[in-house]
């Protein structure tokens, strides 16, 4: 299942989240459900230029129901380093994090971007029902900052995970949003899985070095969470639309 398929089986009217939205793979169908008000938040100004160049040219001009965030999301207000990775010439943009700054990895050269970060909490969002994250390491400062919208609208969740940008994070990621009342699952060999099957040691091996591409087979960073008070209908739903 992917992140999409996720957010349009289980999408409720409100406010839908992007957290890292980089060129809009999920902003544009995310403003396209029906009632939506859409939240983008991308702290890489060339990324946050071609997400405001998707828009214009999917819908004529940015929708009034999109608002776009040029800031990353912390667990308080400041301001980071954006390291973005290049590789011969090329800019990794989707390895781009707040969370490392690569030095490790001789095969790599970076640029700095120097950003503002906000908690989410601090923009008072009401009637949140959705939320995707992709924050390459940062997903447990997000969620630190984002600890009264979760506990008051009690959104869904897709979340991209990975032990290579952050070691420990597939279990304290879903330690501190269990704490906060959610069940986690991810998608393998057709069924929505409990998180207590998930084996990072099987299932997500994979180089931290940007220029190592093997991974493991299969390679699972997609997670899914649940209010555990809708947990059981919503997992049932989500196994129908499948």
């Amino acid at each position: 299942m992917e992140e999409l398929d996720f957010h349009r089986a289980l999408h409720r009217p409100g406010v839908l989240l992007d957290i890292g939205a980089h060129d809009g793979l999920l902003t544009i169908p995310f403003a396209r459900l029906p009632g939506s008000r859409v939240h983008a938040f991308e702290p890489l100004p060339s990324a946050m230029a071609r997400l405001r160049a998707a828009l214009t040219a999917e819908f004529a001009a940015i929708p009034p129901h999109v608002t776009l965030h040029d800031v990353a999301l912390g667990a308080a207000a400041g301001e980071a380093v954006l390291t973005l990775p290049v590789l011969e010439g090329v800019a990794q943009e989707q390895w781009a994090s707040i969370s490392k700054d690569y030095a490790e990895h001789a095969s790599v050269t970076t640029e700095a971007h120097r950003v503002r970060v906000l908690p989410l909490d601090s923009l008072e969002l009401r009637e949140v029902t959705a939320i995707k994250l992709d924050a390459e390491g940062a997903e447990q400062e997000v969620l630190e900052g984002a600890r009264r919208t979760l506990t008051t609208s009690r959104p869904v969740l897709s979340i991209e995970i990975e032990e290579r940008h952050r070691p420990g994070s597939t279990r304290d990621v879903p330690a501190l949003l269990h704490a906060l009342g959610y069940a986690g699952f991810f998608w393998h060999a057709g069924a929505l899985r409990p998180l207590a099957e998930f084996d990072a040691a099987t299932m997500q091996v994979a180089s931290p070095d940007p220029a190592v591409f093997a991974a493991s087979d299969p390679y699972i960073f997609s997670f899914f969470f649940l209010p555990t008070e809708m947990a059981g209908r919503l997992s049932e739903q989500l196994q129908r639309a499948r």
